[in-house]
């Protein structure tokens, strides 16, 4: 069943899935290591913050851009 869905995907479509979803991967990760390396203003946030990316995988690094930078010190 999968491999037939497979096989009347055309080649365009599955070319850009597969590059949205590097993107996408690359923005998580970018991310994940912005929380590891700044400082909060409050220690709790952090933790917060990787909790949110590990668990809200479609919204978690779109909001974190949105609202993270004004939890961070010098911001």
């Amino acid at each position: 069943m999968t491999l037939t869905f497979i096989q009347n995907i055309g080649g365009g479509f599955l070319i850009i899935m597969l590059l949205f979803s590097l993107i996408y991967f690359l923005l998580w990760v970018y991310c994940v290591i912005d929380v590891i390396r700044s400082n909060f203003k409050d220690q709790n946030m952090k933790l917060i913050w990787i909790v949110i990316l590990l668990f809200a995988h479609i919204i978690g690094p779109l909001v974190y851009l949105v609202l993270g930078k004004n939890t961070k010190v010098g911001y």
